[in-house]
């Protein structure tokens, strides 16, 4: 039987947590030609090169992405190890890996993961971000154990999923103080060659605005478009255009960026969905957000 060596496992990830070599040689106070060698020996065992250079930087391979994935939840247990030997704060948390799709808006993750800090046993929550195919594929190696997202698993995965509703939402429209008090007036019309913030086209919500916005004879002025969201409000906040959100989220975006409310409408609607590799949610962090989730979208 193979065993795997942890300790250039451990290099291997030290390097890829610091981007650099160089910043990996500082922080284990070793030699980058001493690292070099330990990772070498490390894809040798595997067989597959971990990184591939891009300029002057290692990039992950997609096996070193694998690999990261794994010593990340390698050495996280034995840091939990020491907790539960030692008897310190955090023993036998509870582990739950989230995945969140980018076009999920990091405002209802917070409100859809609130329930799990909770709980009355001691939770770990790793959230990881990205494109809904690569967290599906998480997902399917069972990485996670449960995706976030906006819209549905597709059928035509090459693996098995289930989609559990969350809820849904209308929306609300917000913008910067001075901005939002003129478009108040006559709104929805006043949308109508108003500077606009939208999300990039390819989410759900900017589809759902789309339509919205064609049934109501609408054509806003769009300023920018972003992928990040969280950037969107930042420019909304410097009153460059109003936005569009779900509205289960406005209480927190006013209170974080001091947006007020222009209108709501619910005739567009923003669906929100958790996605599982089982049908049976046996995760009990996980079962938690499915339920407390319905609750929340209808309040």
């Amino acid at each position: 039987m193979e065993w795997l060596n942890y300790h250039h496992l451990r290099y291997f990830w030290t390097v890829a947590k610091e981007g650099s070599l160089a910043r990996a040689a500082e922080k284990l106070h070793v030699s980058q030609p001493s690292i070099s060698e330990q990772i070498r020996e490390l894809e040798s065992a595997f067989g597959e090169k971990l990184f591939q250079r891009e300029g002057r930087k290692n990039k992950l391979t997609d096996t070193g992405r694998v690999v990261f994935g794994y010593a990340e939840e390698i050495f996280a247990l034995g840091r939990e190890l020491m907790n539960a030997v030692q008897q310190r704060p955090g023993a036998k948390a509870l582990r739950l890996y989230v995945g969140v799709a980018d076009s999920f808006p990091k405002l209802v993750t917070n409100e859809v993961l609130n329930p799990v800090f909770a709980m009355p046993q001691t939770a770990h929550v790793i959230c990881r971000e990205g494109k809904m195919e690569d967290l599906l594929a998480q997902l399917a190696a069972h990485r996670l154990d449960i995706v976030l997202a906006d819209e549905p698993a597709s059928s035509s995965t090459n693996f098995k999923t289930y989609n559990h509703s969350l809820g849904e939402t209308g929306t609300t429209f917000c913008a910067e103080k001075r901005l939002a008090a003129r478009l108040k007036r006559n709104f929805p019309k006043s949308l109508h060659d108003a500077p606009a913030l939208l999300p990039t086209e390819n989410t759900c919500l900017r589809r759902a605005l789309e339509t919205w916005f064609r049934e109501q004879h609408l054509r806003p002025r769009i300023v920018a478009e972003f992928e990040d969201l969280a950037l969107m409000k930042v420019m909304a906040a410097e009153g460059r255009g109003f936005i569009a959100l779900p509205s289960v989220a406005v209480k927190d975006a006013s209170s974080h960026y001091g947006f007020r409310t222009i209108g709501q409408t619910e005739k567009c609607r923003v669906q929100f969905h958790a996605i599982t590799a089982e049908r049976r949610i046996a995760h009990p962090a996980a079962a938690l957000i499915t339920s407390q989730a319905r609750v929340m979208m209808q309040d």
